[in-house]
């Protein structure tokens, strides 16, 4: 008896104990976000105008109209963006040279912002291919891709990948710090998931590979860091932007090459 007593008294002891926590969130001041894109490949032109949204709204994009984007290169040369969408604007034509600064210049509702990015010189893929590997425990089929890295340090990539036209959000980067004039191979990596994520037989696997510049590098890195956790993220914090005048996000000229293969 007294033992059935003091295990009640102990369960009440817990349940008093329990206390739903009501976390407030408070709203804090909108900001600009602006992704800009201007790369090697005709039609690789363009900057999305939005601002940021409190913790509880969704994640769909919404654009801002009736900004003024202007993209000038170091040569004085300028074209104005037209708008193909709301917060969507675009150049069909304008593409960017190895060696070239161009600065990015975004006017709205009386605010400016700039930035400007350096395009690097185009490492190509030397191969693309689809293995298996040991990840987690389990066997999974993972893209690899194959390059050269020339010599001399401060090259940096980015790795975009495609699944049956599906693209993945996982973030794959590197630079060349312990890989300079070495070629490379970076396994792309994903977090086991349910069986419709994997790669499969059959699949068709499409891969574009950029050369940043180290701004955006850091940009993509931070994000990661934020993003997942990582040891080196003290608190959540913004991505390290290289836009000035207070507004989020990038302004990225780069390469892009890109490969597909269809899993064996």
């Amino acid at each position: 008896m007294r033992i059935v007593i003091l295990l009640g008294l102990i369960l009440s002891i817990f349940t008093a104990c329990e206390k739903v926590i009501d976390v407030s969130l408070k709203e804090s001041e909108k900001q600009y976000v602006i992704e800009g894109v201007l790369t090697d490949r005709e039609g690789g032109c363009v900057v999305n105008v939005s601002k940021t949204k409190n913790f509880g709204d969704d994640n769909a994009f919404e654009g801002l109209g009736g900004a003024v984007v202007s993209i000038t290169d170091n040569e004085g040369n300028t074209i104005i963006l037209s708008e193909a969408a709301t917060g969507v604007y675009r150049s069909g034509t304008l593409t960017a040279a190895t060696g070239k600064t161009y600065t990015l210049q975004v006017s709205i509702n009386g605010q400016a912002f700039s930035a400007s990015c350096v395009m690097p010189v185009k490492i190509h893929m030397d191969s693309l291919y689809v293995k298996e590997e040991g990840f987690f425990g389990e066997t999974m089929k993972l893209a690899n891709v194959q390059y050269t890295d020339p010599r001399g340090k401060g090259n940096n990539y980015r790795f975009i990948q495609y699944v049956n036209g599906g693209k993945e959000k996982s973030i794959f980067i590197r630079d060349d710090d312990y890989s300079d004039g070495n070629t490379s191979t970076i396994t792309l990596f994903t977090a086991p998931g349910d069986d419709e994520d994997k790669i499969k037989s059959g699949d068709k696997v499409t891969v574009d590979m950029q050369c940043i510049a180290p701004a955006i590098y850091k940009y993509w890195y931070s994000l990661d860091q934020g993003a997942s956790g990582g040891s080196n993220s003290a608190s959540p914090a913004n991505p390290v932007t290289n836009i000035e005048g207070g507004a989020l996000g990038y302004f990225s000229v780069h390469t892009v090459e890109s490969k597909t293969v269809v899993v064996p």
